[in-house]
Formats: structure tokens, sequence, C-alpha cells
């Protein structure tokens, strides 16, 4: 199997490979729909299994890191729509890799955590269709046309809702309208 211009022959080194290069990612973009730390753990784990034991039905059509995500989405509407997260949903801040600046004050450290805070939680507050959106746009790096082909819409689809994603979270935090133009 071809991984990143080299050919794995052996699917558990394939998978200690992309468990090492995806599983913080899939974990964050887990948590922006559950909310929750381990419960997102525990999706990436059953993730992970799922993908090893369809790993022959991959068509190579996308990247796996594409086909990845797309498994991890579907799980995660899962359990959202599962008895038991309605039941005993837990909520909590954050899903955003820390990034250290050496050049920072310690005031202005925690200005930009306490602005990152602030804006993860308007975007977790936003509907699972927008919220999406600009998780896979700007934390997971993924353009419009692998956003649309990993949640099955069109390409303009998907620009509307960063659009009306964009223009809810000027609504909720007002410094952000100024960008939304």
């Amino acid at each position: 199997m071809l991984y990143k211009n080299a050919y794995i022959e052996d699917y558990e080194t394939l998978f200690e490979q992309l468990m090492k290069d995806y599983s913080e990612s899939l974990a964050r973009l887990a948590y922006t729909y559950v909310k929750d730390r381990g419960r997102a753990e525990d999706i990436v784990q059953d993730v992970f299994m799922k993908a090893y034991q369809n790993i022959e039905d991959f068509r190579g059509d996308s990247e796996i890191k594409t086909w990845l995500y797309r498994i991890t989405i579907n799980r995660c509407r899962d359990e959202l729509r599962s008895w038991y997260f309605r039941k005993f949903f837990v909520s909590n801040d954050g899903f955003e890799k820390e990034t250290v600046n050496p050049n920072e004050t310690p005031e202005l450290k925690l200005i930009t955590k306490q602005d990152k805070q602030r804006l993860g939680k308007a975007i977790l507050n936003l509907p699972v269709k927008f919220r999406e959106v600009i998780i896979l746009f700007y934390y997971q790096d993924l353009s419009i046309e692998e956003i649309s082909g990993m949640m099955h819409v069109g390409q303009n689809t998907v620009k509307t809702r960063l659009f009306r994603a964009r223009k809810k979270l000027a609504e909720i935090i007002p410094e952000f309208e100024k960008e939304v133009r």
C-alpha cells in the first residue's frame, strides 16, 4: 500500500505510522463534535480499529488522511445520535493545539489563551454543519474541495457554510465582524 510516497507491505507498520501521524488531529476533530476529551479518544480508537478492519476496502480515491477524517466524522455523528451521549453529555473547554512563542510575555500569553478559549467556545456553540467546516478548513487545513468530498456536499455548499459560520461567529464575538466582510 502506498503511504506518503513509500510502499508499506505490513498493515501493522502502516497503522502505527497512521496513528502517529493522525491520532492527535483526529482527536481534536472528534472533540469538536462530542465536546468531551475521553469520548473523543474513544472515538479515535474506534476509527483506527474500523480502518484497520476495512483497509482492504480503501480504494485510494482519496488520501488516507481524508478517509480517516470521513470515518471520524461518521463515527462522531453516530455518537451524537446515540441515547447514551444525549443522556450523559459532558462539555469541556478548548480543542486546539498549544503553540509556544518564546518571545511572548506572560501577559500576552494569558490574553492569547483567553482569546483562543473564547473563540473555541464560540466555535463549539455553532451548529454542527457550520462547526465542522470551520474546524476542517481552519484547524485541519483541508481545502474546500477536500471538505466537499469528505462531507458529500458541493463545493458551493461548503463555501456557503464557511461564510455563514464566520457570520455567526461575528455575532457571538463582535471583534471578528471586520474579518467576515
